[in-house]
């Protein structure tokens, strides 16, 4: 049986929990609490275990801190034999407007550190991912601050919707594939 590995990107640490460069965290939390799991302590990460559509997924969140989040990444793989088309990594983006939703199935870091380091350790930036757009509204070097900054309050309002839909296309993804789930929800 196929089996699934989702990573959620983030930083540990209470000072990082409504961060914008949390997003990832954000959503697996929200997935484990739709589902009545909790995440547990475990190598390299905080990991909750469930079914989707009948399929084995696993859930993590690196603890790793996120510049290393190959470790965490490539340890999940290996232990667990997931197929390279089985990996999903949810990140935020600030290329992307605000709560804007995109998939990809490959690509660059686009300057995304944890992201960085995952093709790095992996030797591969062929791995599905779901970009979470942050919006980019910031000055001039003020972008560590602006993705380390909780969201305004105009984004706290939005932010269920958004996640509930990051939820549906994880979902797709482990019931219908990388190719059908860009279909339906890129650019939506």
């Amino acid at each position: 049986m196929k089996k699934y590995l989702i990573i959620g990107l983030g930083n540990i640490g209470a000072e990082y929990v409504n961060t914008r460069h949390n997003i990832g965290f954000k959503i697996l939390d929200a997935l484990a609490s739709a589902s009545n799991i909790t995440f547990e302590p475990n190598r390299y990460a905080d990991t909750a275990k469930l079914k989707i559509k009948g399929r084995p997924v696993l859930l993590v969140k690196p603890s790793t801190y996120m510049n290393l989040s190959g470790k965490a990444v490539n340890y999940y793989i290996q232990s667990e034999n997931i197929a390279p088309e089985n990996i999903l990594v949810i990140t935020d983006d600030l290329a992307l407007p605000f709560g804007s939703l995109r998939m990809r199935t490959k690509g660059s870091d686009g300057g995304h550190n944890g992201l960085k380091h995952i093709i790095e350790i992996l030797n591969s930036s062929k791995f599905t991912r779901i970009r979470f757009g942050v919006g980019s509204e910031f000055s001039k070097g003020n972008q560590v601050d602006y993705v380390l900054g909780n969201w305004s309050s105009e984004e706290e309002a939005q932010l269920k919707e958004r996640i509930d839909t990051s939820l549906e296309m994880i979902k797709s993804f482990i019931g219908a594939g990388a190719s059908q789930t860009m279909t339906l929800y890129n650019g939506k």
